[in-house]
C-alpha cells in the first residue's frame, strides 16, 4: 500500500509540473490577451453616470400637522422607547414596515460586472496556487553553497504567494460593497425625504464600478508580472544548482 501511495504522489507531482509549464508557456499569454480584450468591451468601457439605478423607494407625501387640533392637555410624543433588551433608543425617521413598491433591487449593472469579474479572480487564485506548488516541488534539498538558484526560486515563490493573497482579498472587497450599499439603502427607506442618502448610493455605485475595473486591471497585471518573472528565470527555477565537474588529466 505504501508503494502504491508513493507512486500516486509521484504521478501527481509529474502531472502538476507539466500543467504548470504549459500554463506558463501557453496559458498565461492567452489569458493576458483575453483580459486586454475584455477591458475594452462595453461592460468595462462605460461612463460612470450610466451605472445609476432607481432605488424603487418613493418619497411619501408630506404630512401636514394642525397644531390647533391637539388639546393642550395632550402630552408631547415620547422621544425615546425601550427595545427588547430594555435599553432606550432614539425615535426618528419614517417607520418602514413594507415598501409600497416592493423589493429594492441590487444594481443590475454592477451585478453583471461582478459575475464577469469573479471567475477571473478565482482563476488567478487557482493558477497562482498551481505555480506555487510547482516551484515548491523543484526546490532542492538544503546544502551548503551554490544556493543562488534556490534564492531565485524562493523570491519567485514569495511573489506568487503575494499574488495569491491579493487575489483572494478581491472577493472580500466585493462582499463589503453589498453590505455598505444595503446600509445606505436602509437609510433611504427610513429617511426617504433626505436626498443626500440617495446621492450616497449613486456615489457608492460609481466607486464600485471603478473598483471592479481596477480589479480586472490588477488581475491582468498580475498575470503579466508572473509570466515575466517566471520566463526570465525559468532556467534557474527548473535547475537551481549547476553541476560543475572538473576533469583531471
Amino acid at each position: 500500500m505504501a508503494d502504491v501511495a508513493t507512486k500516486k504522489v509521484q504521478e501527481y507531482k509529474d502531472s502538476l509540473k507539466s500543467k504548470a509549464e504549459e500554463l506558463i508557456l501557453k496559458g498565461f499569454p492567452q489569458k493576458i490577451v483575453e483580459l486586454n480584450e475584455l477591458l475594452e468591451t462595453p461592460p468595462f468601457a462605460r461612463e460612470l453616470n450610466t451605472v445609476h439605478q432607481s432605488l424603487n423607494i418613493p418619497v411619501p407625501d408630506p404630512i401636514v400637522l394642525n397644531s390647533t387640533a391637539h388639546h393642550e392637555a395632550d402630552p408631547p410624543p415620547p422621544k425615546k422607547w425601550k427595545n427588547d433588551a430594555g435599553k432606550e433608543e432614539k425615535v426618528g425617521g419614517t417607520k418602514v414596515m413594507v415598501l409600497p413598491t416592493g423589493l429594492v433591487p441590487c444594481n443590475k449593472y454592477l451585478c453583471e460586472l461582478v459575475h464577469v469579474v469573479k471567475p477571473h479572480i478565482r482563476q488567478l487564485v487557482e493558477d497562482a496556487n498551481l505555480l506555487k506548488m510547482w516551484i515548491s516541488f523543484m526546490i532542492p534539498k538544503i546544502e551548503d553553497g551554490n544556493n543562488f538558484g534556490v534564492s531565485i526560486q524562493e523570491d519567485t515563490l514569495a511573489e506568487i504567494q503575494s499574488v495569491e493573497s491579493e487575489a483572494a482579498a478581491f472577493f472580500d472587497q466585493i462582499s463589503r460593497y453589498f453590505v455598505s450599499r444595503g446600509k445606505i439603502v436602509s437609510k433611504v427607506a427610513k429617511y426617504p425625504h433626505i436626498e443626500d442618502y440617495r446621492r450616497a448610493v449613486e456615489e457608492l455605485d460609481e466607486k464600485e464600478y471603478l473598483s471592479l475595473w481596477l480589479v480586472m486591471c490588477e488581475v491582468r497585471n498580475r498575470y503579466c508580472t508572473l509570466h515575466d518573472i517566471v520566463i526570465k528565470n525559468l532556467e534557474k527555477i527548473k535547475k537551481p544548482r549547476t553541476e560543475n565537474s572538473e576533469t583531471l588529466y
